[in-house]
């Protein structure tokens, strides 16, 4: 999977890693829904961080269509809000069974 985190570039992320980065989402979800700025300053940075760790940057010049994309470490919680309400479940989605 593809992710762009905006304003840093594309990151090809294994299925296997998907468990770990949703649960992250899951707290980044449950921070927005509490209005709590400190745990989503936290979660964001914790989710994107993880991306960074698991994914292997995608080349620059690489025109690879990006499955999903992540806001930047400096979105604002209701700019995060906005993109929950159009996403639905989270930034990520689940694996299917």
């Amino acid at each position: 999977m593809i992710m762009r985190v905006l304003g840093e570039g594309q990151f090809e992320v294994a299925e296997k890693d998907l468990d770990r980065l949703n649960q992250l989402d899951d707290d980044l979800l449950q921070a927005v829904e509490a209005d709590d700025e400190e745990a989503f300053k936290a979660a964001l940075g914790s989710l994107l961080a993880a991306v960074r760790e698991v994914g292997t940057p995608v080349p620059a010049d690489s025109l690879e269509p990006s499955d999903l994309i992540l806001p930047d470490a400096e979105a604002s919680l209701d700019q995060v809000r906005e993109l929950l309400r159009a996403e639905g479940d989270g930034l990520i989605p689940g694996i299917p069974e």
